[in-house]
């Protein structure tokens, strides 16, 4: 596997938890600990899974990771709506970091496809 930074998907899921940062700056500061911190949390463990998922140097692990971080990333999609409908991020803000988390889910759909191993499925004979 190549390093993670080589990854088009990586370096679109950093800038979007950069993204992320910038646009939970302005949050109240009661909720800090709150959709703030959910917000980031997911928004970095995507990039964080897909760094460690690469380091392990198997398919088979890396596939695991990739699947983790699917679910970090549907995890920020729901807190993007989340802070849209509690009116922390506007129309526009919340419709940029919707497109971005949704190219990423795509694309890590197509590197799942790629580098999942191959698993053969036993018919059952009938007899």
């Amino acid at each position: 596997m190549k390093d993670f930074k080589d990854l088009r998907v990586w370096s679109k899921a950093h800038s979007l938890t950069i993204d992320v940062y910038k646009a939970t700056r302005p949050f109240p500061k009661e909720e800090l600990f709150g959709i703030t911190s959910q917000m980031r949390r997911a928004a970095s463990s995507i990039g964080a899974n897909i760094a460690e998922g690469a380091g392990r140097k198997s398919e088979g692990e890396l596939t695991r990771f990739l699947h983790i971080v699917r679910g970090s990333a549907a995890e920020l999609e729901y807190h993007l709506l989340l802070a849209h409908d509690l009116d922390l991020l506007t129309e526009t803000v919340h419709s940029l970091l919707a497109k971005q988390t949704d190219e990423v889910q795509r694309m890590l759909t197509a590197l799942i496809q790629q580098v999942q191993p191959v698993q053969f499925v036993k018919k059952a004979s009938t007899r």
